[in-house]
């Protein structure tokens, strides 16, 4: 779960009164969060650095608050504050107002087909003569970066950029070129550098060396300029100095761009949702419009509210409640949900705001009517239906070999599932197309490229990470393998497996074949041909 950290007294006077730590505590239980920790800014850093550090560091108290990682609009203390107030019904949930410019007068962001092998989408929008103050500022930054690291998935899905508008001027260009022609002053530096040199002063940096990965073996570098040339950014990486923002900021030109066009939309919606209060006119965002290398445009951001109906029936047997829907339809206004009973109380209908991008099903407003009613509210009760549970036949029979052949004086290994292509074919004298493996579509690493189709493997990587230990080694596994299977829903199925090694100076088969005579004992299967079981030389 996402942690955000807010200044006590800063949320305190945007609530509008105090609490308690414990009043607090219980209001974010009330509300689906967690106060995970109370601390300050010095203390953080005395145990992460010692107390010497910490000299001079501020005594702030902080709240580290859990926030569930599919509520976006929580992750700063805009989002949160007002979704707290209207759950205390001290405020009404804001409508959302997109502006649309006059003819020629808005933002345009052209994008170029240059960009489709590298980044394809961008979406835009302006926060019109916006207000900032230090924490406002800070704010809108620190939301960036848990939108980065949330829905974002550290950039590769979705990159922000915030630029100050007064500093540049459209229409603006998202295009792709090689390293070498891209040239400009990077965030916070002095001087001009390549996109190349850009990569190699950043290979060391904390926080952005993580990103380079992302477009660095690209022919060609995504980057956005202006009408005059100037770089607005080179996304995912890092923004043009000349347009960053600051605490005097009036009019914010906001981009996304990425490889997932409707992260890039809800990360935009959050965005100007989350800080549009602060503007001239609050809850107004300025429209930009998004031309496509084919020639079709769009305008955003969306802000798309839509409707949704569920019956109150539905609610109260999920919950285990007996609300009536007018009472329902209360609690789920509680929650940023605006609801209205309609037709004879058959229905009722809700409003899903653009902040709300994880309402995708009806038991996502199940659960809100449920966090809103109050977990504790809900009144224990004995099931209608009694069940006794009970392990699976095979996992019991797996337990109960664990056991028995533990006695034997082996000893139990519990290696990855998965495992390299070269594992289970190459090193085992087989061709991989032979083995029926089920391939990862995108493997982090080449040790982890395929599910594994035979134990073996594992418990001989655990044999060589152990050869300093005494010998002999009597290992053994039972677990799961997979292998591609056209006939079931998913194309594939798991098989339990068990694997036997016994390593020493002396081959040893007649431990092997004594401890393959006891499980078989164990499982009462005969030694002969017709019914039971043989042993037979093999090739490999």
């Amino acid at each position: 779960m996402p942690t955000v950290s807010v200044k006590r007294d800063l949320l305190f006077q945007a609530l509008g009164r105090t609490y308690t730590d414990e009043e607090f505590n219980e209001l974010c239980f009330e509300f689906g969060l967690e106060l995970d920790e109370i601390t300050s800014e010095k203390d953080i850093i005395s145990k992460e650095k010692g107390e010497e550090k910490a000299k001079g560091a501020s005594d702030t108290v902080l709240y580290k608050i859990d926030v569930p990682a599919n509520r976006y609009d929580l992750l700063c203390l805009e989002g949160l504050v007002r979704g707290l107030q209207v759950f205390k019904e001290r405020i009404n949930l804001p409508r959302y107002e997109k502006i649309i410019p006059a003819q020629g007068e808005g933002q345009r962001l052209i994008i170029t087909e240059e960009t489709v092998q590298v980044r394809p989408h961008a979406v835009a929008a302006v926060l019109r003569n916006i207000n900032f103050t230090k924490e406002r500022y800070d704010s809108f930054i620190d939301l960036q970066e848990k939108l980065h690291q949330n829905i974002c998935r550290r950039r590769a899905l979705v990159a922000i950029g915030t630029h100050d508008l007064d500093t540049i001027s459209g229409p603006f260009t998202f295009t792709a070129k090689a390293p070498s022609e891209i040239k400009f002053k990077p965030l916070n530096q002095s001087q001009e550098y390549t996109a190349s040199q850009i990569m190699d002063l950043y290979r060391t940096d904390s926080h952005l060396r993580h990103y380079l990965h992302l477009i660095e073996n690209k022919p060609l570098y995504p980057v956005i300029y202006d009408s005059n040339g100037v770089v607005l950014s080179m996304p995912p990486i890092i923004n043009g100095d000349h347009t960053k923002i600051s605490v005097n900021t009036r009019n914010v030109f906001v981009e996304c761009t990425g490889t997932d066009i409707t992260k890039a939309k809800t990360v935009l919606d959050i965005i100007v949702t989350m800080f549009s209060e602060y503007c001239e006119k609050p809850f107004s965002v300025e429209a930009a419009e998004v031309v496509y290398p084919n020639g079709k445009t769009h305008i955003y951001p969306e802000l798309a509210y839509r409707k949704e109906k569920v019956k109150p029936e539905l609610i109260n047997k999920k919950i285990g409640i007996s609300e009536t829907p007018s009472s329902l339809a209360k609690l789920l206004t509680r929650m940023c949900l605006k609801s209205h009973v309609t037709g004879n109380g058959n229905n009722i209908e809700i409003e899903i705001p653009p902040t709300r991008a994880d309402i995708i099903h009806a038991c996502d407003i199940v659960e809100d009517a449920a966090i809103a009613y109050g977990y504790n509210n809900i009144q224990m009760t004995i099931p209608k239906t009694y069940t006794i549970a009970n392990q699976l036949p095979l996992n019991k029979l797996t337990e109960l070999l664990r056991l028995d052949l533990a006695a034997a004086g082996f000893t139990e290994a519990l290696t990855f599932a998965l495992c390299s292509q070269e594992d289970i074919a190459d090193k085992l004298g087989m061709d991989i197309s032979a083995t029926k493996a089920v391939r990862i579509a995108n493997p982090k690493t080449a040790e982890f490229q395929v599910a594994r189709t035979t134990l073996l493997p594992g418990l001989l990587k655990t044999i060589a990470a152990n050869r300093k230990m005494p010998l002999p080694l009597k290992l053994f596994e039972i677990s799961d393998i997979v292998l591609k299977d056209p006939n079931t829903d998913v194309g594939a199925r798991n098989y339990r497996h068990f694997c036997a090694v016994y390593y020493n100076k002396s081959p040893g088969f007649e431990i092997i074949h004594g401890l393959l005579d006891r499980v078989m004992q164990l499982l009462e299967v005969p030694p002969n041909e017709e019914n039971g079981y043989t042993i037979k030389a093999t090739e490999g």
